[in-house]
């Protein structure tokens, strides 16, 4: 039998910071997944030179100076921003709203324009409301038009979000949107953080510097590995596959309801299906992300990967480029589950889960899947180095 400190089961972001984390305090660590790569969501792979996000765009971004310093320790991050474009009808709209959408919306050019005619539409929602006999919004909606009216709600958000979700924005809940950003300057910069970038090579760099020295095995589910803990040693024991080992503790990033058995049901989540062409030119669209927000196209996005490495006339040193264009779907058993559906039955079902993973301290769930909760990428490490920090 085989000892580590830590079985990490998922070799995503949060398992592998742990990984690194755990490797630099001395301990023995083996990373597990059931893919057949490491990397979770944040996987790339290598097609005519360009790293394409087989799981979806990743951009990773912080205002954390721990945090950066860190993931550039490990390989150095390029100087990518995220400035989408939304695409309705054929008409272009920067993102996110910015004084470039206002003016592409209504012809606008000073801030105090924009603001009188985004309060003059806010007035109009208001009025709505208390016409209903509210005061606050009840749903996703009512909070987009009494953040930005209807102009921008009917042709930016409403029809996006309705096919990202697969729910009308009435049914929705409202803090979805709570954080719209609304800005009365001209920055099509969508993030607001000091630090933003990919690594330089792409993400497996990142991941693959995160699990030197960390033993790793893809292709293994651990739910197809038999476990038992030890009261009286405090360690768990796993076999299966050829596998025999001891470890103290269990860092386990999957879905929270499946550790559990579904004791108290499956718990919902968005889905996404991917289409990945591989064209004969060096730029299709420009830009690395352009939305689509209008109902007749049934997809949300197509991300063109070699805009986050190659900048400016370097776009055209490859004569090809690599497009994948996202369509949201329902999750089903045998899918990929994205984005959990935060609405009431869902988050009282996550909290029962979460309340008997308290009951087992000798597992530490962390991650989306496991916390059933959305993260972005450095919040994620931002919470593994508090963990750590902590000790």
């Amino acid at each position: 039998m085989q000892l580590y400190d830590y079985l990490i089961v998922g070799s995503g972001l949060y398992g592998a910071t742990f990984a690194y984390l755990a490797r630099q305090s001395g301990k023995r660590c083996l990373v597990i997944d059931k893919r057949p790569h490491l990397g979770g969501n944040v996987y790339c792979e290598n097609i005519e030179g360009i790293n394409v996000h087989k799981y979806g765009a990743h951009i990773f971004h912080t205002s954390n100076e721990q945090v950066w310093k860190m993931v550039n320790g490990i390989v150095p991050f390029n100087r990518y921003t995220n400035s989408p474009i939304a695409n309705y009808k054929g008409k272009l709209y920067n993102l996110p709203f910015n004084m470039n959408t206002f003016h592409q919306m209504w012809g606008v050019n000073t801030p105090s324009e924009a603001m009188e005619k985004i309060a003059e539409q806010r007035q109009d929602a208001l009025q709505n409301m208390k016409a209903a006999g509210v005061s606050e919004p009840r749903n996703l909606e009512e909070q987009a038009l009494l953040l930005i009216g209807k102009d921008l709600y009917e042709v930016l958000v409403k029809h996006y979000t309705e096919k990202q979700w697969g729910r009308n924005c009435a049914e929705l809940p409202a803090f979805i949107i709570k954080r719209l950003p609304v800005r009365f300057v001209y920055d099509n910069n969508y993030f607001g953080d000091r630090f933003q970038g990919i690594p330089i090579g792409g993400y497996n760099r990142l991941i693959g510097g995160m699990l030197a020295g960390a033993d790793a095995l893809t292709g293994t589910d651990f739910f197809d590995l038999r476990r038992s803990f030890d009261r009286k040693l405090g360690r768990w024991e796993i076999e299966g596959r050829e596998l025999h080992i001891g470890c103290n503790r269990i860092v386990f990033t999957g879905r929270i309801d499946e550790f559990f058995g579904y004791e108290h049901g499956k718990l919902e989540y968005r889905s996404l299906r991917f289409e990945e062409k591989t064209i004969d030119l060096p730029n299709f669209q420009g830009n690395a992300v352009m939305n689509f927000t209008s109902a007749d196209v049934p997809y949300t996005r197509i991300i063109e990967h070699k805009h986050f490495e190659a900048f400016g006339e370097e776009v055209y040193s490859n004569p090809k480029t690599v497009i994948s264009t996202e369509f949201p779907t329902e999750w089903r058993d045998g899918m990929e589950p994205f984005y959990p559906v935060n609405d009431e039955r869902n988050n009282r079902l996550a909290a029962l889960y979460r309340q008997m993973g308290e009951g087992m301290p000798n597992v530490v769930f962390g991650g989306r899947l496991a916390e059933y909760k959305y993260y972005d990428m450095a919040p994620i490490v931002e919470k593994v180095l508090g963990l750590f920090n902590e000790n």
